[in-house]
């Protein structure tokens, strides 16, 4: 049998590991972190992009998020634009800097993803994210269902 606790303690050891690794070589060499650079591909990704999209894929709060979004536009990495149907509401997308910076920075995540990743027998690899796929989308089920 599992050791839930265990396994929990692990995930969390080796998610907080590599987001910290592959974030301090994101800001190394993009001047971006983990987070910001996140953000840029979830609004890249979705077209009319709004700040509860994001809060829906991370799971953090909209202040949480509208902040995060706020510094990326004083950047320059990304504008609101108003929602067409949503007074209330601002659509997302990315300026050219913040695409061509998001292009720049993808090889590098994956390539540190790819260094960090390497001493796991690739279909052990491939186990544990099929794995965590079906844990992510229970939990996410089950967090739509109000419980």
């Amino acid at each position: 049998m599992t050791d839930i606790t265990r396994l929990f303690t692990d995930l969390v050891r080796v998610e907080t590991r590599l987001y910290n690794t592959v974030s301090d070589r994101l800001r190394a060499e993009h001047g971006i972190g983990l987070g910001q650079f996140e953000f840029l591909d979830i609004i890249e990704g979705r077209p009319g992009c709004r700040v509860l999209d994001i809060v829906r894929e991370v799971g953090i709060t909209v202040g949480a998020v509208s902040k995060a979004v706020d510094r990326l536009e004083s950047a320059g990495l990304c504008v609101r634009t108003a929602h067409p149907d949503d007074r209330r509401s601002s659509v997302l997308s990315l300026t050219p800097e913040g695409s061509r910076l998001l292009a720049a920075a993808r090889p590098t995540l994956r390539d540190e993803l790819a260094a960090r990743t390497a001493a796991v027998p690739p279909a052990e690899l491939a186990r544990t994210a099929a794995t965590l796929a079906t844990l992510r989308t229970a939990l996410e089920e089950h967090g739509r269902d109000g419980a």
